[in-house]
C-alpha cells in the first residue's frame, strides 16, 4: 500500500512537467524548427508558421546560401519546392515584414536577403503574377462597391516597391549568368531564357503595372506611380540593361555563340514593345564605346539579329542621332566645310554597324533614296552622317546617286511629294554628287549628261510649283559647277540661283566628312529618364507642394482680410470742400498680425529670360511660377528685338512652355501658356515653325499640348500677316464677375462641360462667315431680278479701297518652308505611316490640324509664291482623310472648311483646272454626297450642310466656267 502511495506521489510532478510542456507547444516546435534549418522543406514549413523576425532572418540566410549551390536545392533554379517558397514569401512574408524592414538600419540586410531570394526568373514572374492577382481583386472590390479597399491598395504598393528594387540594370546580366551556372541542360537553359525574354521584353510588366495604376485611379486611392508603368522609361531601362549585358561579353567557359544569340533574342524582342527609339536611346547611353573589345561584343550581337530587326535597329539609331546626339549640329554654310567631333564619331559608329552586315548597307541606301522611309523627318546632320557612312563603299554611294537623281526628276514625285521630302532628297543628291566627284569624276560626268538628269531638269522647270522649279535650278547649277568649265556652266539668270539658300545648297557638293574614331561618339545622356533603383514615388509630389503653397497663400489673404478694422465715421461735421487723401493700397501678404504668416521673400516678375526659365520650371513656389507664366508673353515680346537673349534660349523656352502642366490650378492657365507660345513663334518664325512641327509629331506630348502647338502656329501666322484678331470673348476661361447664365456648374465642372470655343474655332467661324455671306447675298441678288434693272454705286467701294491701309504680309515670305510644309510633310512621314488608328486621327487633333492649315493658307494671301505647292499638298491631304471624316462630324467640318478656304484663296481658276482637274471633280462629287446624306436636323449638321453648300457653289463656278478645259478642249471662250 505504501509503495502504491509512493508511486502516485512520484508521478505527480511528472504530470505537471508534461502539462507545462504541452501548455506551450508552439514554442517548443519553434525551437525545434529554427535551431537547425537544413532543408528547403523545413524552410517552407517555418515560413508558413508565421515566424518572428529572428526566425525569418535565419530562413532567409539559409535560402540565400542555396544560391551558390549547383547540385542541391537552389532557390533560383525552377522547381516545385522553389515555386512554393517564392509564393509564400510574396503572399505572407512580404505584406507582414516589408514596412518593418527599414532600409537604413541594421536590419536593412533582411530586406536585401529577401530580394536576393526573389532575384530569379521565377521570382520576377511570381511578383508580376502577384500584381495581376491583386489588380483583379481590386477590380472585383470596385464592382462590388467595397467602400474601403485600402488593404489591397497597401499590398499593391508593397509589391510595386519590391519589383522596383528587383529591376536593376544588372538584372539581365545576373540572370543569364545564373542560368548558365546552375542549369546544365542546354534545352532547359534555352527555355528558361525565352521565358525571361517573354516576361521582360514583350510589355507584360508595363501592361500589368499600368492596369494596376488605372484601377487605383478609378478607386481614387492612388498613392504610387512606379517608373516602369511608363512605356518610354521602361524601354530606356531595358535598353540600358541589354547594353550592359551585351558589351560586357561572355564569361570564360561559356559559349560565345550562345551568349551573342541570347543577347540578340532579347534585343530583337524588345523592339516589339512599341518604343524602339527609347530602347536604342538607353542602349547607346550605356554601351561601352570607349573599349574596343566591348564594341566588338556589341557588333557581334547585332550580327545575330534577324534581317528586319537589324533594319529596325538602324532606323531607330538614325532617329536617336537626330533627336539626342546631333541636335545641336550647325547647318551654317561656313560649317559645312569642317567636320565636327560629334559628326565624325557618329559616322564612325554608323559605318561600324553597317559594315558588319550587307543587308544593313542596303537598308541605309533604301532609307536615303526612298521618300517614304523617313529620311525627311530627321535633321540635316543625320542625313549628312548617313551619306558619309557609305563613302567607303563606292558601289552603294553610286547607287544612292543614281536612285536619288532618278527620283528627283520624276514627274509624279515633283507633283505629289511634300516639299519637305523634296528638299531632303535634294540635299542627299548634292552630297552624294560631291563624294562621287572626288572618287569617280567621270561617272558623275556620265550621269550628268544622261537622259535621266536632262529629263528630270526639264520636268523641274516645267512644273507650276515655284519651289520645285527653284530646287531643280539649284541642283542643275550645282552639278554643272562640278563637271563643266566656268564658261560652260549652267546659268538660268534667276534670282533663285543667286540667293543665300542657293549658295548653301551649292556648298553641299563640297561636304566631306571622314569617319573619325568611334571613341569620339558623344553618347546621349539618360539623366532622369530612367530611375533604376529609386523607390516608388508618391504620386504628384509637386502637386502636393503646390496645394500646400496655395493653401498658405489663401490663409494669408483670408487673415489679412479678417484683421482689418473698419471705422465708421460720422461725416456730418466734415466739410464738403476738403477731399481726404486716398488710403494706401493694403498689402494682403503683410496685413496679418501673425508673424509666421508674413512673407518677406516675395516673388517678383522675371526681367531676364534665364529668370523666366527658372520660374517656369519651379514646381514648388506658387507665386514665382504664376508670375513667370503671366509675364512670359510680354517679356518674350519685349526681349525679341533686344539682344540675343531670346534667340539663344528659344528652343528651351518652347520646350518648357509646350510641356507645362497646370499643376497649380492657375486661373487662365491655357490662355497664358497660349500667349507665351505665340510670342515664341513670333520671336523667330523661321526656326520655331519647323521646331514646333517636329514637337507636334515626334514629341511625347498630350492631346491638349499638341492642340496648343497648332493654335500657336495658326495665331502667330495671322499676326505675322497683319491680322488683328479680337478674341477676348473667346477665352477658354470665363471672365470674373460674369453674370450670365445665372446658374452655373462648379468652376472645375464648368471648365469641362462648357461649350466655349477655342481661338482656332473662333477664327474659323469668322472666316467661314466671311466666305459664306457673299455666296448667300449673291444667290439672293439673282432672285430679285435681272441685273439690267438694278443700279449700283461703285464710288463707296473705290473710296474704301483708296483709304485702305496697306499692310505688309511678312508671313508670305516664310509660310511655306517654316510652317506649312513641315506640317504637311510630317503628316505623310509620321501620321499616315502609323495608320488611321493613331492619335493624329483623333477628333480632338485632326480638326484643329486641318483648320490650322486652312488658316495658314488664308493668312499667306492669294499672291504667295508657294501657293501652288501649298494647294497641291493640302488638297492631297484632304482627299486622303475624307473616308475618316465621314465617321466623325468634327473631322468632316474641318475637311469642308479647308476645302472651302482652298477654293477661296486660289483666285486663278484656270490654273486650278489645269493642274488639279481630277481633284476638283472628286471634291465636287464627294461634297455632293456629303450634302445629300446630311439631313440638317441639329445645329452641327446645319454647319456641315452650310460648308458643303459653300464648297459645291465654288466647285460649280469653276467647273461651269472652265468646262471645256476640263473636257480636254483648249479652245478659248
Amino acid at each position: 500500500m505504501d509503495e502504491l502511495l509512493t508511486a502516485v506521489s512520484t508521478t505527480k510532478p511528472r504530470l505537471v512537467e508534461t502539462l507545462d510542456k504541452q501548455s506551450n507547444p508552439s514554442q517548443s516546435t519553434e525551437h525545434a524548427r529554427t535551431d537547425d534549418i537544413n532543408s528547403p522543406e523545413q524552410a517552407l514549413a517555418a515560413l508558413r508558421d508565421q515566424p518572428n523576425a529572428e526566425t525569418l532572418r535565419r530562413i532567409l540566410r539559409y535560402l540565400r546560401g542555396t544560391v551558390s549551390s549547383s547540385t542541391g536545392f537552389n532557390i533560383r533554379v525552377p522547381g516545385s519546392l522553389a515555386a512554393q517558397i517564392i509564393n509564400t514569401l510574396l503572399n505572407d512574408t512580404l505584406p507582414n515584414y516589408w514596412d518593418a524592414w527599414p532600409e537604413t538600419s541594421s536590419r536593412g540586410n533582411d530586406r536585401i536577403l529577401f530580394l536576393e531570394c526573389l532575384r530569379s526568373v521565377g521570382g520576377i514572374g511570381a511578383t508580376v503574377a502577384r500584381l495581376k492577382s491583386l489588380t483583379q481583386e481590386l477590380q472585383r472590390q470596385q464592382q462590388q462597391q467595397v467602400t474601403k479597399p485600402h488593404g489591397t491598395e497597401q499590398l499593391l504598393r508593397i509589391t510595386f516597391e519590391a519589383l522596383t528594387h528587383l529591376l536593376q540594370e544588372s538584372l539581365v546580366q545576373d540572370l543569364w549568368q545564373d542560368i548558365n551556372d546552375f542549369i546544365s541542360a542546354p534545352t532547359q537553359r534555352q527555355l528558361l531564357w525565352r521565358e525571361f525574354v517573354s516576361l521582360t521584353a514583350t510589355g507584360k510588366i508595363i501592361s500589368v503595372t499600368a492596369q494596376a495604376i488605372d484601377s487605383l485611379k478609378s478607386a481614387e486611392i492612388i498613392t504610387v506611380n512606379p517608373w516602369y508603368a511608363s512605356g518610354t522609361r521602361y524601354a530606356e531601362w531595358l535598353g540600358c540593361a541589354i547594353a550592359l549585358f551585351a558589351s560586357k561579353g561572355y564569361p570564360e567557359g561559356t559559349d560565345p555563340l550562345n551568349f551573342s544569340q541570347s543577347a540578340a533574342i532579347l534585343l530583337g524582342k524588345s523592339f516589339t514593345i512599341g518604343y524602339t527609339d527609347h530602347v536604342i536611346w538607353g542602349f547607346l547611353a550605356r554601351v561601352s564605346i570607349q573599349d574596343t573589345e566591348k564594341v566588338s561584343n556589341f557588333l557581334r550581337v547585332l550580327q545575330r539579329l534577324r534581317a528586319h530587326e537589324q533594319r529596325l535597329f538602324l532606323l531607330a539609331l538614325l532617329r536617336v542621332l537626330s533627336e539626342k546626339v546631333l541636335i545641336g549640329a550647325s547647318v551654317q554654310a561656313q560649317d559645312l566645310k569642317s567636320t565636327s567631333k560629334a559628326i565624325a564619331g557618329s559616322v564612325a559608329l554608323v559605318q561600324a554597324i553597317i559594315n558588319s552586315s550587307e543587308p544593313l548597307k542596303e537598308s541605309l541606301v533604301s532609307w536615303l533614296t526612298n521618300s517614304a522611309s523617313g529620311s525627311a523627318s530627321v535633321s540635316f546632320a543625320t542625313r549628312r552622317v548617313a551619306v558619309a557612312a557609305l563613302q567607303s563603299d563606292e558601289d552603294r554611294i553610286c547607287k544612292v546617286l543614281e536612285r536619288s537623281m532618278e527620283q528627283f526628276g520624276d514627274e509624279l514625285f515633283i507633283r505629289h511629294t511634300p516639299m519637305l521630302q523634296q528638299e531632303a532628297l535634294t540635299q542627299i543628291l548634292l552630297m552624294s554628287c560631291g563624294y562621287i566627284h572626288r572618287t569617280q569624276p567621270m561617272l558623275l560626268f556620265t550621269l550628268a549628261r544622261s537622259s535621266v538628269h536632262m529629263k528630270g531638269t526639264s520636268n523641274r522647270l516645267a512644273t507650276s510649283s515655284q519651289r520645285a522649279r527653284s530646287l531643280g535650278m539649284i541642283a542643275a547649277t550645282s552639278i554643272s559647277s562640278l563637271i563643266d568649265k566656268p564658261e560652260n556652266r549652267l546659268n538660268f539668270g534667276s534670282l533663285d540661283t543667286e540667293s543665300e539658300e542657293a549658295q548653301w545648297y551649292g556648298e553641299l557638293t563640297k561636304v566631306h566628312d571622314p569617319a573619325g574614331d568611334i571613341k569620339d561618339f558623344e553618347q546621349p545622356v539618360i539623366g532622369q529618364g530612367v530611375q533604376r533603383s529609386a523607390a516608388v514615388r508618391p504620386v504628384d509630389v509637386f502637386q502636393k507642394r503646390a496645394q500646400q503653397s496655395r493653401e498658405k497663400h489663401q490663409e494669408r489673404v483670408a487673415a489679412a482680410s479678417s484683421s482689418r478694422i473698419i471705422e465708421i465715421m460720422d461725416d456730418t461735421d466734415q466739410e464738403d470742400e476738403l477731399v481726404p487723401y486716398a488710403k494706401p493700397d493694403s498689402d494682403p501678404e503683410d496685413d496679418s498680425e501673425d508673424p509666421t504668416q508674413v512673407t518677406r521673400n516675395k516673388a517678383t516678375a522675371p526681367v531676364y529670360i534665364r529668370d523666366l526659365l527658372a520660374g517656369l520650371r519651379d514646381g514648388e513656389d506658387y507665386d514665382r511660377h504664376q508670375l513667370a507664366l503671366s509675364n512670359a508673353a510680354s517679356l518674350i515680346r519685349r526681349k525679341t528685338n533686344f539682344g540675343k537673349e531670346v534667340k539663344d534660349n528659344i528652343e528651351e523656352l518652347a520646350s518648357i512652355i509646350v510641356g507645362l502642366n497646370d499643376q497649380f490650378d492657375l486661373e487662365n492657365f491655357q490662355e497664358m501658356r497660349q500667349q507665351a507660345l505665340i510670342a515664341v513663334v513670333l520671336a523667330d518664325p523661321v526656326h520655331m515653325g519647323p521646331y514646333l512641327a517636329s514637337c507636334f509629331y515626334a514629341g511625347d506630348y498630350s492631346s491638349s499640348q499638341r492642340v496648343a502647338i497648332l493654335t500657336a502656329i495658326g495665331l502667330g501666322a495671322r499676326e505675322m500677316a497683319g491680322f488683328k484678331d479680337d478674341l477676348d470673348g473667346q477665352n477658354t476661361v470665363s471672365a470674373p464677375g460674369q453674370n450670365f447664365p445665372s446658374k452655373m456648374l462648379p468652376e472645375k465642372l464648368h471648365k469641362i462641360y462648357s461649350a466655349e470655343s477655342s481661338p482656332v474655332d473662333a477664327i474659323t467661324n469668322k472666316l467661314k462667315h466671311s466666305m459664306i455671306s457673299p455666296l448667300a447675298l449673291d444667290a439672293a441678288d439673282k432672285v430679285t431680278g435681272p441685273n439690267a434693272l438694278k443700279v449700283r454705286t461703285f464710288s463707296s467701294r473705290m473710296q474704301v479701297e483708296k483709304n485702305r491701309k496697306i499692310i505688309t504680309n511678312q508671313l508670305a515670305k516664310v509660310v511655306g518652308r517654316s510652317f506649312f510644309f513641315p506640317l504637311t510633310g510630317g503628316w505623310w512621314s509620321h501620321a499616315k505611316a502609323l495608320g488611321a488608328e493613331n492619335t493624329y486621327y483623333s477628333p480632338l487633333i485632326l480638326p484643329v490640324f486641318l483648320k490650322t492649315l486652312a488658316i495658314l493658307l488664308h493668312s499667306s494671301g492669294t499672291s504667295t509664291l508657294s501657293l501652288p505647292q501649298m494647294t497641291s499638298e493640302l488638297w492631297d491631304l484632304l482627299l486622303s482623310v475624307r473616308t475618316t471624316a465621314l465617321s466623325e462630324s468634327a473631322i468632316l467640318e474641318g475637311v469642308l472648311f479647308a476645302l472651302l478656304m482652298l477654293l477661296e484663296v486660289n483666285e486663278d481658276q484656270q490654273r486650278l483646272v489645269q493642274e488639279h482637274g481630277r481633284e476638283l471633280l472628286e471634291t465636287q462629287e464627294w461634297t455632293k454626297m456629303v450634302f445629300d446624306r446630311t439631313s440638317g436636323g441639329s445645329e452641327e449638321e446645319e454647319r456641315i450642310r452650310t460648308l458643303a453648300a459653300g464648297v459645291l457653289v465654288r466647285c460649280s463656278e469653276v467647273v461651269e466656267k472652265h468646262q471645256r478645259l476640263l473636257m480636254g478642249d483648249m479652245m478659248d471662250f
